[in-house]
């Protein structure tokens, strides 16, 4: 499979082709470009796939571990070296279907929502750098590698959500999740380099008696390797960049904050899952305990929020969360090592993606109508917009664990792997999958049932101006075929990929593992959705949401909380604003300023006046010089006279 190289290649070339040569070009020419090289990945992506599984497993019952191309990039000792190569395994070939699947979605349907936006060539040059790093990532063959590309995934990231460099809130956005990210990345480069020291190499499969003999270096080593994972993937605390992140472009909020960048974490963490699961156990349960958190934490805050962008956002680091809980529970004393999490971790990455990139396609082609991302602005959309609404009605179901869409048999599974570590987290989680349900379709009703649209008196960012200077408000419409076409074809997959066996393709240690519905879990999971559902019916189908108001306004301290993300962002400015800078910084640049370049130019100062006193000692007058020589001659004649 030498052919995976251009897999690579390919996006780094379209990458500085349209970045070079794209304002040289028609708009149209440059998408069709960075679209036709995105397809081609695509079918390299599919045949690998297919290749790769189709094979199937050798002797020993697990698919192989190949590497088409593995170099060595820096080298350090005999024994400790950087490669640069192409890892095949299964997670790695899942990611490939992953990443250039939604990757091709958004660059098709950006030809609908991006056209006529200045810049249109740019963007698509960074789809393009996106995908290869995101595609470089994925199959690095050693952790350092991981992390070159890592680092481009970051770039990439602030790239695009700043993409309207023009707009303050975008720019500030762009700033905000790479300064956050880099932070969190700091811990990951330190634990890549304490891993590397006492493992002695950067591969993700050293050798045991090392580890073994390191103690308590390599669980440090991957905790600290987590936090950079929590910070790419939006864990608590490091959660903020995420919804400050949907001030980019729609389809880039799709393809990078829902699909593919954010599960990044995820993938770091399953992929270093036998190091976990072998040597640092407790630090794996620390995942899911901070995964339990981050997922009831964000799924509140998603209850209250009106921004429907913002709504996902949360509703994706919800979700997040609860691959990391799957990755969580696993316990080396269960059958695959802790294979049931493994599995139902990776097989909702699979399905997450698909109805995430849905919905946020979706919200796309709202936004695209009515020109507001806020609820208020929105209701009664089915009428005019009947693909959007069927589709988007589709990715919440699957979102809320509703069979048969895919996201019932992946949460299910997940849900399965919590009751089994133990009833407590299994029950946590299934009242998270309850509020999930709750939210969506809180969504969904404000969008495309509650009242009629335009009715409102609020509504008026999508207001035109007639000849006479008169203000009406445009019909929303359908969004044109280059947006529909991906949200059908989402939609397809999230109806069917439940039904995969997916299993029988990636497990925690590359053996066939057999998919079981667990019904009595799967029953109440599916009860306590529909209870959710029903509620959110109650609450916000209607024109008037009487009893939503009644409750927000009885717990108002509490909403207003969530409404306003509990003031962490507030809490992180308060720390860095008020103690970092005020008390810390503030004082040290005062000592600097006063103390260290007070003492220098004290030191200046005495030079100075010191020459001016003696610089007449040179003056260049012989004169001068004269009668200063002959006078110190006869002082030193009389001295000498004297004694």
């Amino acid at each position: 499979m030498e052919y995976t190289l251009l897999i690579l290649v390919l996006p780094f070339i379209s990458f500085l082709f349209l970045g070079l040569c794209g304002n040289r070009m028609h708009p149209k020419v440059a998408g069709i470009t960075g679209t036709s090289v995105l397809g081609i990945i695509t079918v390299l992506s599919y045949l690998t796939a297919f290749g790769y599984f189709s094979a199937g497993r050798g002797a020993d019952g697990v698919y192989p571990t190949l590497m088409p191309y593995d170099m060595t990039w820096l080298p350090f000792t005999d024994t400790l070296s950087i490669k640069m190569g192409i890892l095949l395994d299964p997670i790695s070939v899942m990611m490939l279907v992953v990443i250039s699947t939604v990757s091709l979605m958004v660059h098709i349907y950006s030809f609908g929502y991006m056209k006529g936006e200045k810049g249109f060539q740019r963007y698509y040059a960074y789809l393009s750098l996106f995908t290869m790093s995101m595609m470089g990532l994925v199959l690095a063959t050693n952790i350092f590698q991981m992390y070159v590309f890592w680092e481009l995934v970051g770039v990439s990231s602030y790239l695009l959500i700043g993409f309207y460099y023009t707009k303050p809130a975008a720019v500030a956005a762009s700033k905000k999740a790479f300064i956050v990210t880099r932070f969190a990345d700091l811990g990951f480069l330190v634990g890549i380099l304490v891993y590397g020291y006492y493992a002695g190499t950067f591969s993700f499969t050293p050798q045991i008696q090392l580890l073994a003999a390191a103690g308590v270096m390599i669980p440090l080593a991957l905790g600290l390797m987590f936090i950079g994972g929590a910070g790419k993937s939006a864990m608590f605390p490091l959660h903020i960049w995420l919804p400050d992140a949907m001030e980019g472009p729609t389809p880039v909020s799709a393809l990078i904050h829902a699909a593919t960048m954010v599960v990044a974490g995820v993938y770091l963490v399953a992929r270093m899952f036998p190091l976990f699961i072998g040597f640092a156990p407790d630090v794996l349960h620390l995942v899911g305990y901070v995964g339990a958190f981050t997922s009831l934490f964000a799924a509140v805050i998603a209850c209250v929020q009106t921004d429907i962008k913002r709504v996902l956002a949360f509703s994706t680091i919800s979700q997040i969360g609860f691959m990391m809980v799957a990755l969580g529970v696993c316990t080396s004393d269960n059958p695959h090592a802790g294979g049931l999490g493994y599995m139902a971790s990776m097989f909702h990455l699979f399905t997450h993606a698909m109805f995430k990139a849905l919905l946020f396609l979706g919200a796309g082609a709202i936004i695209h109508a009515v020109h507001s991302n806020e609820m208020k602005d929105m209701g009664g959309l089915r009428k005019f917009m009947p693909v959007t609404h069927i589709t988007f009605l589709i990715a919440c179901l699957a979102i809320s664990g509703i069979p048969p869409f895919s996201g019932f048999f992946s949460k299910d599974e997940i849900l399965a792997a919590c009751f089994g570590f133990s009833p407590v987290m299994g029950a946590i989680m299934t009242f998270i999958a309850g509020l999930t349900a709750f939210y969506m379709f809180r969504l969904y009703y404000n969008i495309f049932w509650r009242g009629s649209y335009g009715t409102s008196t609020e509504v008026h960012t999508h207001a035109e101006q007639t000849s006479d200077g008169a203000a009406h408000h445009s019909t929303p419409h359908e969004a044109p075929v280059s947006m529909t076409i991906p949200l059908i074809f989402l939609a397809v997959v999230t109806c069917v990929a439940g039904f995969i066996p997916f299993g029988k393709f990636v497990s925690s240690n590359g053996e066939a593992y057999t998919i079981h519905l667990d019904w009595t879990i799967a029953a109440i999971s599916v009860c306590v959705a529909v209870v959710a559902i029903v509620i959110a019916t109650f609450m916000y189908k209607g024109e008037k949401q009487t009893f939503a108001d009644k409750l927000a306004a009885n717990f108002k301290g509490l909403y207003r909380a969530a409404y306003h993300r509990f003031y962490i962002d507030e809490v992180y400015q308060f720390v860095t604003h008020k103690i970092i800078f005020g008390c810390i910084s503030k004082p040290i640049a005062w000592f600097d300023r006063n103390v260290v370049d007070g003492f220098m130019n004290s030191l200046a100062w005495v030079t100075h006046i010191t020459s001016s006193k003696i610089k007449g000692l040179q003056s260049g007058a012989i004169q001068q010089y004269t009668v200063v020589f002959l006078t110190g001659a006869l002082v030193l004649i009389i001295i000498l006279l004297l004694i």
